[in-house]
């Protein structure tokens, strides 16, 4: 049911009141309140509570509590959130009876002797409450006495609840409690529970019941706690339905009237912020912002001559700003924000440098809150706090996303847990949601369930809802039309389309209330076992919140500044110059970091990395900080067509034109292009004649796009306009110029913020690339496929990312100065951090480098199995760990050597179990006395490594990928490189246009579609030198999909046409190989290296398996028909040969044709092991 549909129906059955009681919350209640008012229908708040039943806790009563006054909604406040943060059983927040008889929740109140009952009207909660549930019993000794103590507890305000709604036991309870009520002289009130708005809404309700509780529909077993009766009935069926006693209808009356809260709303209550006795707010927020302020002024205008000159207009400005926020009285909102700003500051937390309008408040900036100069980047006040607009401000702070949380600490210890909260935030049912939840609960197949849902188009920042797709998507349309299924699931999904599905808390939204938040609005904590106070939530949401009058403060989290943290913590641990900077000090004009952004090389460089911002970027080529504002702001649905003619005038390619030579000042840094609101503001003032804050209010017309505010707008403007000389014409049509615009012109405070993050990244990355990159690579450690594209960005900007190492690395990425580089030299190595190695763990990690720390560098599997803490390093992680190259560096050097350092892995692995159980011997017999220590024999036998041969590239590799998510010594495609150039001729990074290419790569991932050629597979592949995607349709994708997977190499011949959606290129295989199918294809024979000596018999009987001939004689798996060998040459296999070397000279030998092989990778690789032993590279395919 929905509140405004509810309150309609109340008003066209012309009822005088209305009342919302949730179960157990408030939720509903502001907006209920604000829409009842609004439909001339009272509004009654309260709450249907879950009552503890001290006798058996698993049956607990009901009651109503509905409120009387503003005492009675802070007592019902205290009540529900005690039930929610206190006492919850079984996910139900219960009041417990006690609570009625303890203090109220009002100083005034508690003065005169009241309790938590007072302000409240109770009803019985008819046959769910205790009395309701003693009398149905039988058990009316119990009856009466519940009464009669509820009659002692709410005087006057105790009423026999009876009620008429389709349940089995209405009937017999309500001539019980009838006679109860008539011996206690206890009056009754007739109630109905709405639960929808009509009758044959009943199955959508029940749906919904079924969505929340993950039940389904068909299911026989449910409970079913809700009938057809209970929807929203009328006057005259309410009198029909209880035409036999009017007394109860009266009550109801008569209840209504004495139920009179009046919510003030729309006035914010800021908490007391603690200043010297003697000094108003005011004054106290001048005397703080000017002192930052000479703070500010001494470091950007060193020059002492050239701050005398500036300072009077800053002054002037800051003297405004202090002006206007008193007289709108936030002095303290300003100075709780630079409080908690500045805490974490001094406490190690990052800060970013602004977000949103606030970073054109002068105030702002000299407080700390703000990191920019709004006078140097011409950003308005007005636009973040208007005195012709009363608003509350409203600060967005970026926090490091690791300290966010210690922020909030610090607010809840210095105003008080009881005063701060965060926020809930109410998740409704979007129309795929809907489809989609239904179709679970009407037992619909899944598949068919997503194919509907699919249907629905998806376009980001717009609702699309189930009717807009029926108009849209004829396909859906027509399904309905034909298909029962589908015309039931879309009518119940339409009913519940909206409809509030679950309660969440705000991304970053933060209450801080003046006294105990329960004084403004009830909280909220969902049970779990991990419940803390970080959990509460208030039960409105932000709009209500704010309605209400509480403050809501934004804490955001920003990974960016954990990253630009984490690089300034390296750079002052390792470079002796930089031990007192912050990433604050650099210059806003360094031409390396512009050479950085001209160049597009933006991988890590926030918010200019997506492929669409490095096309902008090499185009435009910015070399001043108001570009990049400039392109942050353009880089937008609307504004981007904007960008061609932005750069060709930046470049001098095209005229730079103003609508009116005054307006020249305010667009120039821009080229003549309107792109933020300020400058339509600012047009408004110079060309229209507004004030700052009455052109604030013109842009918001203009954004809202309401044509009576519009034509009021543009007659004040042309009125203007005429006495600055400009004639109507030309006034309108600089006034439909700026209408253009401000409907998608951008905030420039808030570009302008989010540029300087953007310029410091690309600073960072400049000069000090190694620290910088070791930072994103940590923070996106448990993202695989972020840490490939960093990892590939580091090889490309020429930084080493070495394997991991037990015996140098830490949890972290570690930027490492390359041994014997001068010290002024940028660092270039990274060492890969452990904790990125999968199936470790920081604890493991932690107990390996306290081992290490405590008794030194590891020497060898051994000693690292002796020495670190199993409980914490078990065998899966350190399984990982070799896998990974972890333990490579332990024998680099030694007897154990022999080829590559990473050869030794298969070794190690295979000895792991020996080296644990050493381990766990050494430990048993640590206290026992040797033998042979006693005969002074101190030599103990050591263990041995179990040899094994080392693991093929590819096998490597692949271990390498599952430990690591990438490949750090190498490319799966290197295994291949020199062979697939036989036949193909071009690697994937100069693939042009054109039909029937052959290209070759690794497929790195791959993801299936369904489309009318039915399934389909869009497979990434790589060859090292490029990564691209391409598409397999189902008569290719089909025949191939038992090999079509990740880490397999793909020969395929492809079209290649431009794409003109995303403005790159198409691909589509028309056929694919995988390698055994292109050595067929196009390889002459395998051949061999052998001595003399080899004893032929047992080598035919080794590649037996491998015989073409004991293969299926059929198409193989990657070579479909249209690109197989044709029968006399590829099934015959390929022919095998051998040179036979014997005394110095040798022989080629051409093994019948009944050896002939199937050359695929298993063959190529038992041929090897077999030869291995005599001959250095002993199998090869030969190509003609």
């Amino acid at each position: 049911m929905r509140i405004d549909d509810a309150v309609a129906a109340a008003s066209s059955d012309g009822m005088g009141a209305l009342a919302i009681t949730d179960l157990s919350n408030l939720f509903g209640l502001v907006k209920f309140y604000m829409a009842a008012r609004e439909g001339g229908v009272k509004p009654i708040a309260g709450a249907d509570v879950w009552l503890s039943n001290l006798q058996d806790p698993d049956q607990p009563y009901r009651m109503l509590l509905l409120v009387q006054n503003h005492s009675g909604y802070l007592n019902l406040c205290q009540l529900l959130s005690r039930a929610s943060l206190d006492n919850q059983s079984r996910g139900r927040a219960e009041v417990d009876p006690r609570w009625f008889s303890e203090p109220a929740a009002k100083k005034e109140d508690q003065a005169v002797g009241r309790t938590l009952s007072y302000g409240l009207i109770a009803l019985s909660g008819a046959h769910l409450g205790d009395v309701g549930t003693a009398l149905l019993a039988g058990q009316e000794e119990q009856a009466r006495a519940a009464a009669e103590r509820w009659k002692t507890l709410f005087p006057g305000a105790y009423f026999i609840e009876v009620q008429r709604a389709g349940h089995p036991q209405d009937e017999q309870h309500l001539q019980l409690a009838c006679q109860l009520a008539s011996t206690l002289a206890i009056p009754v009130v007739a109630t109905h529970a709405v639960q929808f708005m009509h009758r044959d809404d009943f199955n959508a309700h029940e749906a919904r019941v079924c969505i929340a509780e993950g039940e389904l529909l068909g299911n026989p077993r449910r409970q079913k706690k809700f009938n057809p009766e209970q929807y929203f009935l009328s006057q005259a069926e309410m009198e029909k339905r209880f035409a036999d006693l009017p007394s109860a209808l009266a009550n109801s009356v008569e209840i209504a009237k004495r139920c009179n809260l009046s919510l003030v709303l729309g006035q914010p209550r800021l908490p007391e912020f603690p200043i010297p006795a003697g000094i108003s707010l005011g004054d106290y927020l001048f005397k703080q912002a000017e002192v930052g302020l000479v703070r500010h002024m001494a470091r950007n205008f060193p020059d002492p001559e050239q701050r005398a000159a500036e300072e009077p207009r800053y002054r002037e400005r800051l003297t405004f700003e202090v002006k206007t926020i008193e007289q709108m009285g936030f002095p303290g909102y300003f100075l709780i924000v630079a409080d908690f700003i500045n805490w974490a500051k001094n406490n190690g937390v990052p800060v970013g440098p602004g977000r949103g309008s606030g970073a054109g408040s002068l105030v702002a900036y000299s407080l700390g809150i703000t990191d920019l100069d709004p006078l140097k980047y011409n950003l308005l006040f007005e636009r973040f706090l208007n005195p012709e607009r009363v608003s509350m401000p409203d600060f967005d702070i970026d926090f490091c996303q690791h300290g966010r949380d210690r922020v909030i600490q610090y607010v809840k210890d210095k105003y008080g847990k009881d005063a701060v909260s965060q926020i809930a935030t109410f998740g409704t049912m979007a129309a795929k949601a809907a489809i989609r939840d239904v179709g679970r609960v009407l037992e619909q197949g899944y598949g068919f369930v997503d194919s509907i849902a699919k249907l629905v188009p998806f376009k980001p920042g717009q609702l699309v809802t189930i009717e807009m797709a029926k108009k849209e998507e004829k396909q859906l349309a027509e399904r309905e039309r034909n298909e029962d299924e589908v015309r039931q699931l879309l009518a119940l999904a339409q009913q519940l389309e909206g409809m509030t599905r679950n309660v969440g808390m705000h991304a970053g939204g933060v209450l801080i209330a003046p006294g105990k938040l329960t004084d403004f609005c009830p909280l909220y904590t969902q049970d779990s076992k991990d419940q803390d106070s970080s959990s509460v939530i208030s039960q409105y949401d932000k709009d209500d919140v704010e309605a209400i009058g509480l403050v809501k403060f934004d804490f955001l989290g920003l990974t960016t500044l954990t990253i630009l943290a984490a690089a300034e913590r390296w750079i002052k641990a390792l470079h002796a110059d930089r031990k007192d900077w912050t990433i604050g000090d650099i210059t806003l004009e360094d031409p390396a970091a512009f050479e950085v952004l001209k160049s597009a090389n933006t991988v890590a460089v926030f918010q200019l990395e997506s492929r669409g911002m490095q096309g902008m970027l090499r185009d435009a080529k910015p070399d001043r900080f108001e570009d990049i504002i400039a392109l942050v702001a353009l880089y937008r649905p609307g504004p981007m067509d904007l960008i061609p003619d932005f750069i060709a005038r930046k470049h001098g390619r095209q005229q730079v034109e103003y609508p009116d030579p005054r307006i020249e000042p305010v667009l120039r840094e821009t080229y003549g292009i309107m792109v933020y609101q300020e400058q339509v503001m600012q047009m408004a003032q110079m060309i229209g004649g507004y004030s700052l804050g009455g052109a604030d209010l013109l842009r918001r017309a203009m954004g809202k796009k309401k044509p009576e505010e519009m034509a009021q707008h543009r007659k004040i403007f042309s009125e203007g306009a005429k006495k600055g000389g400009i004639t109507e014409a030309k006034a309108n049509e600089i006034y439909d110029l700026m209408e253009r615009f401000a409907g998608y012109g951008f905030n420039k405070s808030h570009a302008a913020a989010y540029a300087l993050l953007a310029y410091q990244t690309a600073w960072l990355k400049a000069h000090y690339p190694a620290e910088f990159m070791a930072g994103n690579l940590s923070l996106a450690m448990d993202d695989t496929d972020k840490v490939k594209i960093l990892y590939d960005d580091c090889l490309q900007n020429r930084l080493r990312v070495l394997p991991p190492d037990i015996n140098t690395g830490t949890y972290e990425f570690t930027p490492l100065r390359t041994q014997g580089a001068p010290l002024e030299q940028p660092l270039t190595d990274i060492r890969y951090g452990l904790g990125a190695v999968r199936g470790t763990g920081e604890a493991a990690i932690e107990a390996i480098v306290k081992a290490r720390e405590t008794g030194g560098p590891f020497t060898d599997l051994f000693d690292f199995c002796a020495r670190v803490d199993r409980r914490q390093v078990n065998r899966r992680a350190i399984e990982a760990l070799m896998r990974a190259g972890a333990f490579d560096s332990l024998y680099a050097a030694g007897p154990n050597q022999k080829g590559k350092p990473y050869d030794i892995r298969s070794t190690l692995l295979a000895s792991l179990a020996r080296a644990i159980e050493a381990a766990e011997q050494a430990e048993a017999s640590i206290h026992q006395v040797s033998l042979f220590e006693t005969a002074g024999e101190s030599d103990r036998h050591l263990p041995e490594l179990v040899s094994e041969p080392p693991w093929p590239e590819k096998k490597r590799l692949q271990e390498e990928k599952t430990a690591l998510g990438l490949c750090l010594t190498g490319h799966l495609f290197d295994a291949y490189r020199n062979e697939v150039t036989h036949f193909v001729r071009q690697p994937l990074v100069k693939v042009t246009e054109g039909k029937d290419q052959l290209l070759a790569g690794i497929i790195t991932s791959a993801r299936m579609l369904t489309g009318q050629r039915g399934r389909m597979m869009v497979a990434t592949i790589d060859d090292g030198t490029a990564a691209m995607e391409v598409m397999l349709y189902s008569e290719v994708y089909e025949p191939n999909r038992s090999w079509l997977k990740e880490d397999e190499l793909v020969i395929a011949k492809v079209n290649v046409t431009p794409d003109k959606f995303s403005g790159g290129t198409r691909i589509v295989a028309e056929a694919v190989m995988d390698i055994a199918g292109a050595r067929l294809r196009f390889g002459r024979n395998v051949h061999v290296r052998m001595d003399s000596g080899v004893d032929l018999k047992l080598f035919r009987s080794q590649i037996n398996p491998y015989l073409i001939s004991n293969r299926q004689q059929q198409a193989k798996p990657g070579m479909p028909s249209n690109m197989a060998p044709s029968p006399l040459d590829g099934f015959k296999g390929l022919p095998l040969t051998a040179v036979v070397t014997t005394s110095g000279s040798a022989c080629l030998v051409q093994f019948p044709d009944e050896l002939r092989l199937y050359p695929d990778d298993a063959c190529l690789h038992s041929l090897h092991q077999l030869l291995a032993t005599t001959q250095a590279d002993p199998v090869t395919v030969q190509y003609a």
